[in-house]
Protein backbone atom coordinates (compact mmCIF):
# COMPACT_ATOMS: atom_id res chain seq x y z
CA UNK A 1 0.00 0.00 0.00
CA UNK A 2 1.20 3.03 -1.25
CA UNK A 3 1.84 5.63 1.57
CA UNK A 4 1.00 9.81 1.15
CA UNK A 5 3.27 12.44 1.41
CA UNK A 6 1.85 16.44 1.72
CA UNK A 7 4.30 19.64 1.13
CA UNK A 8 3.50 23.34 1.49
CA UNK A 9 2.29 25.21 4.42
CA UNK A 10 1.75 24.02 8.09
CA UNK A 11 0.57 27.13 9.52
CA UNK A 12 -1.93 28.91 12.30
CA UNK A 13 -5.80 29.66 11.89
CA UNK A 14 -6.56 32.58 13.95
CA UNK A 15 -10.36 31.62 14.16
CA UNK A 16 -12.96 34.83 15.86
CA UNK A 17 -14.68 34.24 18.33
CA UNK A 18 -17.81 35.50 17.32
CA UNK A 19 -19.26 35.19 13.44
CA UNK A 20 -21.04 37.57 11.05
CA UNK A 21 -18.36 40.31 11.37
CA UNK A 22 -16.28 41.30 8.95
CA UNK A 23 -12.59 41.04 9.80
CA UNK A 24 -11.74 44.56 10.77
CA UNK A 25 -14.25 44.30 13.60
CA UNK A 26 -13.63 40.81 15.15
CA UNK A 27 -12.77 41.18 19.21
CA UNK A 28 -10.87 37.80 19.76
CA UNK A 29 -9.71 34.93 18.03
CA UNK A 30 -8.60 31.38 19.10
CA UNK A 31 -5.24 29.45 18.03
CA UNK A 32 -5.77 26.24 15.75
CA UNK A 33 -2.94 24.13 13.84
CA UNK A 34 -3.97 24.17 9.98
CA UNK A 35 -2.49 24.77 6.45
CA UNK A 36 -4.41 22.66 3.56
CA UNK A 37 -1.26 20.12 2.93
CA UNK A 38 -0.93 19.37 7.11
CA UNK A 39 -5.05 18.92 6.89
CA UNK A 40 -4.79 16.61 4.27
CA UNK A 41 -1.95 14.89 6.08
CA UNK A 42 -3.34 14.03 9.60
CA UNK A 43 -6.69 13.50 7.65
CA UNK A 44 -5.00 10.64 5.64
CA UNK A 45 -3.06 9.11 8.97
CA UNK A 46 -6.64 9.33 10.41
CA UNK A 47 -8.01 7.12 7.72
CA UNK A 48 -5.28 4.23 8.55
CA UNK A 49 -2.54 5.53 6.32
CA UNK A 50 1.21 6.19 6.46
CA UNK A 51 1.40 9.65 5.67
CA UNK A 52 4.75 12.42 6.14
CA UNK A 53 4.42 16.39 6.18
CA UNK A 54 7.38 18.28 3.75
CA UNK A 55 7.73 21.46 4.84
CA UNK A 56 9.32 24.43 7.05
CA UNK A 57 8.06 26.14 10.24
CA UNK A 58 9.74 29.24 12.16
CA UNK A 59 12.37 28.64 14.89
CA UNK A 60 9.72 29.91 17.55
CA UNK A 61 6.74 28.87 19.93
CA UNK A 62 4.09 28.78 16.95
CA UNK A 63 6.41 26.35 14.68
CA UNK A 64 7.13 24.36 18.10
CA UNK A 65 3.68 24.41 18.50
CA UNK A 66 2.72 22.84 14.93
CA UNK A 67 5.44 20.08 15.24
CA UNK A 68 3.64 19.02 18.42
CA UNK A 69 0.52 19.02 17.02
CA UNK A 70 1.69 16.66 14.03
CA UNK A 71 3.22 14.77 16.58
CA UNK A 72 0.58 14.29 18.54
CA UNK A 73 -1.87 13.08 15.45
CA UNK A 74 0.92 10.10 15.02
CA UNK A 75 2.70 12.25 11.79
CA UNK A 76 6.22 11.24 11.37
CA UNK A 77 7.44 14.74 11.62
CA UNK A 78 11.35 14.03 11.08
CA UNK A 79 11.17 15.95 7.70
CA UNK A 80 9.46 19.16 9.27
CA UNK A 81 12.54 21.96 9.16
CA UNK A 82 12.77 24.91 11.81
CA UNK A 83 14.55 28.05 10.41
CA UNK A 84 15.69 31.36 11.91
CA UNK A 85 15.41 33.14 8.88
CA UNK A 86 10.88 33.86 9.07
CA UNK A 87 8.56 33.45 11.16
CA UNK A 88 6.04 30.50 11.35
CA UNK A 89 2.82 31.54 8.55
CA UNK A 90 -0.47 32.91 10.52
CA UNK A 91 -4.00 33.29 8.93
CA UNK A 92 -6.69 35.10 10.22
CA UNK A 93 -9.97 34.36 9.50
CA UNK A 94 -13.20 35.62 9.72
CA UNK A 95 -16.52 33.59 9.30
CA UNK A 96 -20.15 33.93 8.14
CA UNK A 97 -22.92 32.61 10.24
CA UNK A 98 -22.99 29.72 7.88
CA UNK A 99 -19.13 28.71 8.29
CA UNK A 100 -18.03 30.57 5.56
CA UNK A 101 -14.24 32.11 5.98
CA UNK A 102 -13.00 35.06 4.70
CA UNK A 103 -8.84 35.23 5.20
CA UNK A 104 -6.39 37.75 6.11
CA UNK A 105 -2.33 36.24 5.73
CA UNK A 106 0.75 36.86 7.59
CA UNK A 107 3.92 35.77 5.21
CA UNK A 108 5.67 36.81 2.29
CA UNK A 109 8.06 35.57 3.14
CA UNK A 110 7.00 33.01 6.02
CA UNK A 111 9.07 29.62 7.33
CA UNK A 112 7.32 27.89 5.14
CA UNK A 113 8.26 29.63 1.97
CA UNK A 114 11.40 29.61 1.83
CA UNK A 115 11.53 25.22 2.27
CA UNK A 116 14.35 25.20 -0.14
CA UNK A 117 14.39 22.44 -3.19
CA UNK A 118 17.85 21.23 -1.43
CA UNK A 119 16.08 20.06 1.67
CA UNK A 120 13.45 17.55 0.22
CA UNK A 121 14.18 13.78 1.43
CA UNK A 122 13.63 11.90 -1.57
CA UNK A 123 13.77 8.88 -0.46
CA UNK A 124 10.39 9.36 1.07
CA UNK A 125 8.54 10.16 -2.61
CA UNK A 126 9.60 6.84 -3.65
CA UNK A 127 6.29 5.10 -4.28
CA UNK A 128 4.12 8.03 -2.29
CA UNK A 129 0.71 9.44 -3.24
CA UNK A 130 2.32 12.93 -3.15
CA UNK A 131 0.10 15.77 -2.49
CA UNK A 132 0.00 19.74 -2.76
CA UNK A 133 -1.56 22.95 -3.19
CA UNK A 134 -1.36 25.81 -5.04
CA UNK A 135 -0.79 28.70 -1.65
CA UNK A 136 2.88 27.15 -2.03
CA UNK A 137 3.30 27.63 -5.12
CA UNK A 138 4.67 31.41 -5.29
CA UNK A 139 7.50 32.82 -6.41
CA UNK A 140 9.67 31.87 -3.53
CA UNK A 141 11.99 28.94 -3.21
CA UNK A 142 9.72 26.03 -1.83
CA UNK A 143 7.87 26.66 -5.24
CA UNK A 144 11.19 24.67 -7.19
CA UNK A 145 10.82 21.93 -4.11
CA UNK A 146 7.82 21.25 -5.31
CA UNK A 147 8.83 20.70 -9.12
CA UNK A 148 11.91 19.08 -7.55
CA UNK A 149 8.86 16.59 -5.56
CA UNK A 150 7.01 16.06 -8.18
CA UNK A 151 9.65 15.06 -10.87
CA UNK A 152 10.96 12.71 -8.49
CA UNK A 153 7.20 11.09 -7.32
CA UNK A 154 6.95 10.38 -10.82
CA UNK A 155 10.42 8.79 -11.68
CA UNK A 156 9.71 6.61 -8.82
CA UNK A 157 6.63 4.33 -9.04
CA UNK A 158 4.35 7.62 -7.48
CA UNK A 159 1.26 8.91 -7.85
CA UNK A 160 0.38 12.76 -7.95
CA UNK A 161 -2.45 14.86 -6.20
CA UNK A 162 -3.31 18.33 -6.72
CA UNK A 163 -5.85 20.75 -5.32
CA UNK A 164 -5.21 24.55 -6.06
CA UNK A 165 -7.32 25.32 -3.05
CA UNK A 166 -7.89 29.09 -4.21
CA UNK A 167 -6.28 31.82 -1.95
CA UNK A 168 -6.77 34.80 -4.37
CA UNK A 169 -5.94 37.31 -1.11
CA UNK A 170 -2.48 35.82 -1.33
CA UNK A 171 -1.89 36.68 -4.75
CA UNK A 172 -1.89 40.51 -5.68
CA UNK A 173 -1.39 39.63 -9.40
CA UNK A 174 -4.63 37.15 -9.89
CA UNK A 175 -3.24 36.38 -13.60
CA UNK A 176 0.05 35.21 -11.97
CA UNK A 177 -1.70 32.94 -9.80
CA UNK A 178 -4.19 31.48 -12.66
CA UNK A 179 -1.12 30.87 -14.65
CA UNK A 180 0.87 29.02 -12.16
CA UNK A 181 -1.99 26.75 -11.28
CA UNK A 182 -2.22 26.07 -15.07
CA UNK A 183 1.22 25.28 -15.08
CA UNK A 184 1.40 22.64 -12.58
CA UNK A 185 -1.91 21.21 -13.65
CA UNK A 186 -0.77 19.12 -16.36
CA UNK A 187 1.69 17.55 -13.84
CA UNK A 188 -0.85 16.27 -11.79
CA UNK A 189 -2.28 12.48 -12.21
CA UNK A 190 -5.33 13.71 -10.17
CA UNK A 191 -6.89 17.34 -10.25
CA UNK A 192 -9.50 17.98 -7.25
CA UNK A 193 -11.73 21.13 -7.57
CA UNK A 194 -14.69 22.63 -5.72
CA UNK A 195 -17.42 23.75 -8.32
CA UNK A 196 -16.62 27.73 -7.18
CA UNK A 197 -12.84 27.15 -8.50
CA UNK A 198 -13.88 26.08 -11.94
CA UNK A 199 -14.53 29.49 -13.53
CA UNK A 200 -11.05 31.43 -12.28
CA UNK A 201 -8.73 28.20 -13.23
CA UNK A 202 -9.97 27.72 -16.35
CA UNK A 203 -12.28 30.77 -17.63
CA UNK A 204 -15.33 28.32 -18.26
CA UNK A 205 -18.90 28.76 -16.28
CA UNK A 206 -19.94 25.00 -17.98
CA UNK A 207 -18.40 22.31 -15.85
CA UNK A 208 -18.10 20.44 -19.30
CA UNK A 209 -15.63 22.93 -21.27
CA UNK A 210 -14.16 23.25 -18.35
CA UNK A 211 -12.77 19.61 -17.86
CA UNK A 212 -11.61 19.70 -21.31
CA UNK A 213 -8.90 22.18 -20.45
CA UNK A 214 -8.19 20.49 -17.46
CA UNK A 215 -7.90 17.06 -18.95
CA UNK A 216 -4.07 17.92 -20.18
CA UNK A 217 -1.01 16.18 -19.72
CA UNK A 218 -0.44 13.47 -17.32
CA UNK A 219 -4.09 14.13 -15.51
CA UNK A 220 -6.13 11.08 -15.32
CA UNK A 221 -8.56 11.77 -12.96
CA UNK A 222 -10.37 14.54 -12.01
CA UNK A 223 -13.02 15.67 -8.73
CA UNK A 224 -14.98 18.64 -8.51
CA UNK A 225 -16.65 18.87 -4.92
CA UNK A 226 -19.98 20.11 -4.27
CA UNK A 227 -19.94 20.89 -0.58
CA UNK A 228 -23.16 19.80 0.54
CA UNK A 229 -24.23 18.28 -2.63
CA UNK A 230 -21.16 15.66 -2.61
CA UNK A 231 -18.67 15.11 -4.97
CA UNK A 232 -17.82 13.93 -8.65
CA UNK A 233 -15.22 11.99 -10.59
CA UNK A 234 -14.59 11.98 -13.83
CA UNK A 235 -12.42 10.16 -16.47
CA UNK A 236 -10.78 10.97 -19.63
CA UNK A 237 -13.57 9.87 -21.45
CA UNK A 238 -16.00 12.23 -19.23
CA UNK A 239 -17.51 9.26 -17.69
CA UNK A 240 -18.13 9.88 -14.22
CA UNK A 241 -18.86 8.83 -10.84
CA UNK A 242 -21.35 11.46 -8.53
CA UNK A 243 -21.83 10.21 -4.74
CA UNK A 244 -24.47 12.96 -2.91
CA UNK A 245 -23.45 14.41 0.17
CA UNK A 246 -24.70 14.44 3.88
CA UNK A 247 -26.71 16.86 5.77
CA UNK A 248 -25.13 18.93 8.47
CA UNK A 249 -25.29 22.66 10.20
CA UNK A 250 -21.65 23.68 10.12
CA UNK A 251 -20.10 26.07 12.00
CA UNK A 252 -16.97 26.40 10.20
CA UNK A 253 -15.94 25.31 6.66
CA UNK A 254 -12.27 25.71 7.59
CA UNK A 255 -10.16 22.14 6.13
CA UNK A 256 -13.44 20.66 5.00
CA UNK A 257 -11.47 20.39 1.19
CA UNK A 258 -8.82 19.14 2.46
CA UNK A 259 -9.81 16.46 5.11
CA UNK A 260 -12.06 15.45 1.99
CA UNK A 261 -9.27 14.83 -0.66
CA UNK A 262 -6.74 12.86 2.81
CA UNK A 263 -9.70 10.68 3.06
CA UNK A 264 -10.41 9.97 -0.45
CA UNK A 265 -6.48 9.36 -1.08
CA UNK A 266 -6.07 7.08 1.70
CA UNK A 267 -8.87 4.91 0.85
CA UNK A 268 -7.76 4.86 -3.01
CA UNK A 269 -4.34 4.05 -1.24
CA UNK A 270 -6.40 1.06 0.18
CA UNK A 271 -7.55 -0.16 -2.81
CA UNK A 272 -3.93 0.60 -4.76
CA UNK A 273 -5.04 3.26 -6.63
CA UNK A 274 -7.34 0.65 -8.59
CA UNK A 275 -10.07 3.32 -10.02
CA UNK A 276 -12.70 1.15 -10.45
CA UNK A 277 -16.71 2.10 -9.79
CA UNK A 278 -17.09 0.37 -6.89
CA UNK A 279 -13.62 1.69 -5.18
CA UNK A 280 -14.46 5.13 -6.34
CA UNK A 281 -17.85 5.18 -5.15
CA UNK A 282 -17.20 3.80 -1.40
CA UNK A 283 -14.05 6.57 -1.39
CA UNK A 284 -16.30 9.21 -2.53
CA UNK A 285 -18.81 8.42 -0.24
CA UNK A 286 -16.18 8.43 2.98
CA UNK A 287 -14.86 11.38 2.16
CA UNK A 288 -17.94 13.16 1.71
CA UNK A 289 -18.94 12.02 5.20
CA UNK A 290 -15.58 13.05 7.11
CA UNK A 291 -16.02 16.01 4.87
CA UNK A 292 -19.24 17.34 6.57
CA UNK A 293 -18.30 15.82 9.97
CA UNK A 294 -15.32 18.48 9.45
CA UNK A 295 -17.55 21.46 9.67
CA UNK A 296 -19.11 20.59 13.06
CA UNK A 297 -16.09 22.08 14.75
CA UNK A 298 -14.02 25.00 14.26
CA UNK A 299 -10.48 24.90 12.60
CA UNK A 300 -8.44 22.36 10.56
CA UNK A 301 -6.45 19.62 12.11
CA UNK A 302 -8.47 20.09 15.59
CA UNK A 303 -11.60 19.34 13.31
CA UNK A 304 -11.04 16.13 11.87
CA UNK A 305 -12.84 13.20 12.76
CA UNK A 306 -11.19 9.99 14.07
CA UNK A 307 -12.32 6.71 12.52
CA UNK A 308 -14.59 6.36 15.13
CA UNK A 309 -16.39 9.76 15.19
CA UNK A 310 -16.72 8.68 11.50
CA UNK A 311 -18.49 4.97 11.92
CA UNK A 312 -20.61 6.63 14.71
CA UNK A 313 -21.92 9.07 11.62
CA UNK A 314 -22.34 6.64 9.17
CA UNK A 315 -24.28 4.49 10.98
CA UNK A 316 -26.73 7.11 12.06
CA UNK A 317 -27.28 8.02 8.45
CA UNK A 318 -28.04 4.64 7.64
CA UNK A 319 -30.89 4.76 10.25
Amino acid sequence: MKHIVCMGELLIDFIPNEKGLKLKDVTGFTKYPGGAPANVCVAAKKSGVNAYFLGQVGADAFGDFLIDTLKNEQIDTRFIQQTEKAKTALAYVSLTKEGERDFMFYRDPSADQLYKSSQVPTNILKSSIFHFCSVSLCPYPIKNAHLKAIQYTKKHNGFVSFDPNLRLSLWRDHEAYKKVINEFIPLSDLLKISNDELEFITGETSPEKALSKLFIGDVKYIIITSGKDGSTLYFKDLSCIKVGGFKVTPIDTTGAGDVFIGSFLAEMAKKDLSFDHESVKEALKTANAKAALTTTKYGGISAIPSEADYLSFIHSQSK
